[in-house]
């Protein structure tokens, strides 16, 4: 399949809608590592780790537009704060951890360009960047973590006398340790639940935490490489995940490409698999865990909890640590998105409901966490009491 990139030519303050009319340049798409691209411990990519939702290199970002797959591998590449907002918005780029990255980089895009401003101003404006941002999807922790810390990084350099030209450098620098540190946390989380995937194995996922979801492996499909890469013989089943398909467009395409035995399946045919003895145990991604254990995730992973805990198989959550909430008590406390109504209207491009229906479409559910077997992060296997096993691994 043939990869592209298309290279942005919206300017810095431009609003979003502004975006998707700009107008637009087909080039070659650059195939070589270079800056935080490169794995952390030096070697060459494997199959699976070459699928990058989020790519950084000679100052320059671009995303995998995930709206395009799988009939395009696309990248398009980000100008402006407002660009990226947009991009997360309409899910070109999804994932916690892989818009927490975008965050940080679209806060540094939007204020690379005021080197004239001073300090005080410019700092004020990196709150009101990182503000605007924090809105493009509210219940994924790690966009507001991220651009958390690239507020305190702006102002702590402020604080230590730095002129705005550093503050700005500052700024690429924390954008570029969160993108390398979730790198490192993937590969951490692969290698805790690397246990659970043993030779023959069924494994049923559901929507896409999977690399196009972060930097790199994913977070539910990262103990799947890794165990692919060791030579363990084992079955994927994806969810096809209702009403944007990241099961089928993302997570099916992303593990085909690197060589892993998978199956599509619909939704409703979940429980039916798991009856017939196929499924040995859930491995899914989320969006947040409340302190509680609470998890929130695509819409639909509490039935597929459910239907896990009826027939008795381990239903278990991936995530890097920074996806941890422990400032929400509750899964009752988590904002839930919800979305465009003609997103369940119609399947693709066709109409599929009347015209005017009433439509509910929340993005995520919550699993209460009596339903979780455990949580996968890249310092273990965490079990109940979650409220113990959780503030004890921060």
């Amino acid at each position: 399949m043939e990869e592209r990139t298309i290279e942005g030519r919206d300017e810095v303050g431009q609003h979003a809608e502004a975006c998707a009319r700009a107008r637009c340049a087909q080039v070659q798409c650059n195939e070589q590592g270079g800056n935080v691209m490169n794995r952390p411990d030096g070697g060459e990519p494997t199959a699976s780790q070459k699928i990058y939702s989020v790519w950084w290199e000679n100052g320059r970002l671009t995303f995998l537009d995930q709206t395009r797959l799988p009939e395009e591998v696309v990248r398009e590449e980000q100008t402006s704060a407002e660009q990226v907002w947009d991009s997360i918005k309409r899910l070109k780029v999804r994932g916690a951890p892989a818009i927490g990255i975008a965050g940080a980089y679209g806060l540094y895009l939007g204020a690379r360009g005021l080197k004239e401003l001073p300090v005080e101003r410019l700092l004020a404006r990196v709150e009101e960047i990182a503000a605007y941002l924090d809105g493009a999807r509210p219940t994924a922790v790690n966009l507001s973590w991220a651009l958390k810390r690239m507020v305190r990084r702006a102002k702590g350099s402020g604080e230590h006398g730095d002129e705005t030209p550093a503050i700005l450098e500052h700024l690429r620098e924390e954008a570029e340790a969160i993108h390398r540190e979730d790198m490192e946390l993937c590969r951490g989380i692969g290698e805790a639940g690397l246990p659970l995937i043993r030779e023959g194995a069924g494994v049923l996922t559901h929507c896409n935490a999977g690399a196009l979801a972060t930097s790199i492996l994913g977070t539910a499909t990262a103990p799947l490489y890794l165990a692919h890469e060791k030579g363990v013989s084992f079955r994927v089943y994806a969810d096809e995940t209702r009403p944007l398909l990241q099961g089928a467009r993302l997570t099916a395409w992303e593990l085909m490409e690197a060589g892993v035995d998978v199956t599509l399946i619909c939704d409703d045919m979940a429980a039916s698999l798991m009856a017939s003895g196929r499924v040995d145990l859930v491995i899914v991604g989320t969006d947040r865990v409340a302190a509680n254990g609470d998890v929130a995730n695509k819409i639909g992973t509490l039935g597929v909890a459910l239907l896990a805990r009826h027939y008795h198989i381990p239903f278990y959550v991936a995530c890097p640590s920074t996806t941890v909430d422990l400032a929400t008590p509750s899964g009752e406390q988590i904002p839930i998105e919800e979305r465009d109504p003609e997103e369940v209207r119609f399947f693709g491009a066709r109409r599929t409901g009347p015209e005017g229906v009433k439509v509910w479409n929340p993005a995520f559910d919550v699993t209460p966490h009596e339903l979780v077997t455990g949580i996968i992060t890249e310092r273990g296997i965490l079990g109940p009491p979650y409220e113990r096993s959780l503030r004890s691994h921060p």
